[in-house]
């Protein structure tokens, strides 16, 4: 296969650097050789511009590694290269620098119009795994064999995770929190991972925190989790659907996990969870979980599908995002 077109891919990736500092400029024109895509850019780029404003942030740099996960050649001569986009933004608000990390798959289209042209992005899928899993839409699974990686057969935890559950606990806001930054880009072996793993990530941060198992061995009822016993998967929907865990924060219980809903984004706490509901129907998509603050107060979240690490909260920066989007704001309760 002809390796020229990973100029290319360099040539991208220094645009989107770009973009997350100047999203108001066109910087993508030497790097997207079809005129709709960068058209959606600098539509994207417009709205990320008043969002800073919004927010009263100066961007200040963002740094951007790419690694090649798997590539194809299509009998047209395109290559097709799925890439991970680890990028590091730095912004100021109020004289502190922040950092937000946030890795991106995207699916890449690379074609070479005629030799003397060079090669160009001609096509980009990237992944909203913030709301459906990934699929391989316009690309084959012969393109793209092996591309999903094999499911992990996590092991069962210790008996103790499975126990009664024990009343006043106190839930450790600072040791949740710890534990979405130790795994935020990872996978604990001691879990199974999911194809759309943001809420497996969140509710293995507040039991990290001490929040207790609700044991029911019934899947639609309780919070718990043991792997899978056998072929058997034997976790509450709770546990991994965010919609679910949603409905059951907002239950009520006398003990266990429970938690109050606030108005405000302000109002939360480390170790706190943020749930989202893009299509503003009611059905909760995504949930993240609080690990740091802005200068101004604001939450910073920490999530799977797409890893995030002290992300800003209302992620208007996702292309999952519209102008529809409801959110949820829970405060988990100091003793469990």
């Amino acid at each position: 296969m002809d390796q020229k077109w990973k100029q290319s891919l360099y040539v991208y990736v220094d645009s989107c650097n770009k973009s997350r500092v100047v999203p108001e400029e066109e910087v993508f024109t030497g790097a997207l050789s079809e005129p709709d895509i960068r058209l959606g850019q600098q539509q994207h780029g417009r709205r990320i511009t008043k969002w800073y404003s919004d927010r009263g942030i100066t961007p200040r740099r963002c740094e951007t590694g790419v690694k090649v996960l798997r590539t194809a050649q299509r009998d047209s001569g395109d290559v097709v290269a799925e890439v991970a986009l680890h990028s590091a933004f730095y912004y100021e608000k109020g004289g502190v620098t922040h950092r937000e990390d946030k890795v991106e798959r995207e699916r890449l289209t690379f074609a070479n119009a005629n030799g003397n042209a060079g090669w160009a992005v001609a096509g980009v899928e990237r992944d909203i795994a913030e709301k459906v899993p990934r699929k391989g839409a316009g690309v084959s699974p012969a393109e793209l064999s092996g591309l999903e990686a094999p499911p992990f057969p996590g092991p069962l935890l210790s008996r103790r995770v499975i126990g009664p559950s024990v009343r006043d606990v106190r839930y450790r806001r600072e040791d949740a929190a710890a534990y979405a930054d130790r795994w935020w880009n990872e996978n604990n072996p001691e879990f199974e991972t999911f194809a759309v793993d943001c809420t497996n990530y969140v509710s293995q941060c507040l039991f990290a925190g001490g929040a207790p198992i609700n044991y029911t061995g019934k899947r639609e009822t309780g919070w718990w989790y043991k792997g899978y016993v056998g072929k058997q998967e034997e976790w509450s929907f709770s546990w991994a659907v965010s919609d679910s865990l949603r409905r059951y924060l907002d239950g009520e219980r006398r003990y266990g996990l429970r938690a109050e809903t606030v108005e405000r984004p302000e109002q939360l706490m480390l170790g706190d969870v943020i749930q989202y509901d893009w299509d503003g129907d009611g059905r909760f998509q995504h949930s993240t979980i609080v690990t740091a603050f802005d200068a101004g107060g604001m939450p910073l979240v920490n999530a799977h599908t797409v890893p995030s690490r002290h992300r800003y909260w209302d992620y208007r920066d996702s292309y999952a995002w519209t102008d529809r989007t409801a959110y949820r704001f829970f405060h988990i309760y100091d003793y469990l």
